[in-house]
């Protein structure tokens, strides 16, 4: 039997894993590999490439670039490339019905949520920020919508307490590889009949603000917490403390949720073992910070050269 001609469309680092992972297995071949232009990064602006066009350039395999999916010469490319399918794994366009027609069995996208909770451009981010005990991946068959389309399969894990979102991150990236590969074979021999959403639970995950790591310390110390460990490594958990000529501000690692009490961003008392810090309900012990500018510390280190007094304020 012929192996299955595939073209994969993914952008992020979240997409490598399973690029490679399907590079990898003899009953798929990768005809080639879409993903967004270069783009300038860095001081001097100077172009970069995607990860995914790092990985396929390394794996050998052909890329394209187009500016828009909906380009005709990119389109004309695609039905030249005559795929039987095409895996879409954080890509970030959303594909015209033209593309979705395209390929014999249809789009099939890995999604890092269990539709269809958490739809939209951040589910692991948002999934922590809320407070999720799980989470997984959910592989669908791509419609027109955002992340409406019918299920293939899932598969759940654990949203550990030790987890932010770069460890949940690599985590789901490696289970959505493992998915998707299994998935296609039983999808393409017609075992598997995909399963509309349903239409209760649905929830939302838009793109993450620079502004969504401000911490609001009128919220209850679970809450903040939990978007601490959302927000990290970006945009990063931040606060303010006042000073001279400007507040400083300071960026928040790594923390934990005390039984004390005290007003809302109020400082309850600084030593070694914390910064203890009052909430909406609860306290915050900070435990690893950044002065703007500065290293990461943790708060002994951060006391020795920066005095904190009880009663001031972070904002």
């Amino acid at each position: 039997m012929a192996a299955l001609r595939i073209i994969f469309m993914g952008t992020a680092e979240l997409s490598c894993a399973s690029l490679e992972t399907l590079a990898r297995e003899e009953n798929f071949h990768v005809a080639a590999v879409v993903t967004q232009p270069d783009k300038p990064k860095g001081r001097d602006l100077k172009l970069q490439p995607s990860p995914v066009k790092s990985l396929a350039l390394k794996l050998n395999l052909p890329v394209l670039q187009p500016e828009r999916a909906r380009d005709e010469k990119f389109i004309d490319e695609l039905h030249a490339l005559k795929p039987d399918l095409i895996a879409v794994v954080a890509y970030g366009h959303i594909l015209p019905q033209t593309i979705l027609d395209l390929p014999k069995f249809g789009c099939l996208n890995v999604h890092t949520s269990l539709l269809p909770k958490f739809r939209g451009a951040a589910p692991i981010q948002w999934a922590i920020a809320n407070g999720e005990t799980e989470t997984g991946v959910t592989v669908m068959k791509m419609d027109a919508g955002l992340d409406t389309g019918p299920i293939i399969s899932q598969r759940r894990t654990t949203i550990l307490l030790a987890d932010d979102s770069s460890t949940l991150h690599d985590r789901l990236a490696l289970l959505g590889a493992e998915l998707l590969t299994q998935t296609i074979p039983d999808f393409v021999a017609g075992k598997i009949q995909p399963m509309p959403q349903p239409a209760e639970g649905v929830s939302h995950a838009p793109k993450i603000k620079k502004e969504d790591g401000r911490i609001d310390w009128n919220l209850p110390a679970k809450t903040i917490w939990n978007r601490l460990r959302a927000f990290t490594p970006w945009p990063g958990a931040f606060t303010f403390l006042a000073g001279e000529p400007k507040p400083h501000l300071l960026k928040i690692w790594k923390a934990e949720t005390v039984g004390q009490s005290g007003g809302a961003g109020e400082i309850v008392s600084a030593d070694k073992t914390g910064i203890i810090v009052g909430c909406g309900e609860k306290a915050l012990r900070i435990l690893e910070l950044q002065r703007e500018g500065g290293r990461r510390m943790n708060a002994a280190e951060f006391l020795a050269g920066h005095a904190l007094k009880t009663g001031g304020k972070f904002e």
